[in-house]
């Protein structure tokens, strides 16, 4: 699996010769490969008038462009402001609750980036092509895809310490915006125009995958909700910062204090069992769920299901 930028081809179809024959070499004699664009096809049209653009078939000829657009950008904080906004509201009946929870398109956003990992995932696995991701700058949309995938895939990654290394592969020193994408919150009246939860909805994504496998991973939702607390607000420098350039000052790791005995085993799935095989998640309607206990973590408390997972824990360290 490869990840990258937009080509530069431009409104005059630039080529680049390099780039043309590292994707070459990818490739024995008579192999195929598949372009995942995660704009739509008139996205990236658009962006070849301002410089960017696609691979020309022409200069990839054993290579197959699908198109997956995924959102980034305002429409996805919009769609996540909203849905906090009907998490928050205890006054709305049940007809009003799911109107506004569906208008969110939040479970949409959801299905649709899982729906583009398994793509990816079926063009390494079924069809043993290979894989290249990209969307614009390959610093959003193509992360989520290529981390997704991964899970997926890899039963290495649903370890705790695989799914930190895939963090830090994938996420940090890809280098993802955090300090642009996840400068306020929803709670803020501000609409930065750069501001956009990707991270959080990797971080949907991953749990939607621990609820629809529930041994398969070696981590619990703990460890998703304090990631995701930690890219928001952290005395920790992991997650600071948009580039590996600017997080040149030494800071605290977050990893460091999360592997610590006493702290690691607050992370641990009780249940996880070794699973080799891939996991294919369902997006069927009915398979995708509002994450509870991060959506509604404020207003429910979590205090009987936090029992349940220590009396589990408890029992099964007890054999």
């Amino acid at each position: 699996m490869l990840r990258s930028s937009q080509p530069l081809t431009g409104p005059n179809r630039k080529r680049c010769r390099e780039d043309e024959m590292l994707l070459g070499a990818v490739l024995d004699e008579g192999e195929r490969g598949f372009i995942i664009d995660t704009r739509s096809a008139q996205a990236a049209k658009q962006a070849r008038m301002s410089g960017g653009g696609t691979e020309p078939k022409s200069s990839y000829p054993q290579w197959k462009r699908l198109h997956r657009p995924l959102e980034r950008g305002r429409p996805l904080q919009e769609s996540f402001i909203k849905l906090v906004e009907a998490c928050n509201d205890a006054s709305i009946n049940m007809d009003r609750w799911l109107s506004r929870l569906e208008s969110s398109r939040w479970l949409s956003h959801v299905k649709a980036a899982l729906s583009t990992a398994c793509l990816a995932a079926q063009c390494m696995d079924r069809e043993e092509a290979s894989v290249l991701v990209h969307g614009a700058e390959g610093t959003d949309t193509t992360l989520l895809v290529t981390a997704l995938a991964q899970v997926i895939l890899d039963p290495s990654c649903r370890t705790l310490g695989g799914f930190q290394g895939l963090l830090e592969r994938e996420w940090i020193e890809a280098g993802h915006p955090f300090h642009l994408r996840c400068a306020r919150s929803a709670y803020s009246h501000a609409r930065l125009k750069q501001e956009a939860p990707l991270f959080l909805l990797f971080l949907d994504c991953v749990w939607q995958l621990s609820r629809q496998f529930p041994f398969s991973l070696e981590f619990s939702e703990r460890l998703l909700l304090t990631l995701f607390d930690n890219a928001y607000a952290s005395a920790y420098g992991t997650f600071l910062c948009n580039n590996e350039k600017e997080r040149r000052e030494s800071t605290h790791s977050l990893w460091a204090w999360l592997n610590q005995p006493g702290e690691k085993k607050k992370y641990l799935n009780p249940l996880y069992s070794h699973n080799a095989l891939v996991i294919w998640p369902s997006v069927e309607p009915q398979s995708i769920q509002l994450w509870q206990g991060l959506f509604f973590r404020w207003i429910r408390s979590s205090q009987y299901l936090d029992e349940a997972w220590a009396e589990i824990q408890r029992l099964l360290e007890g054999n």
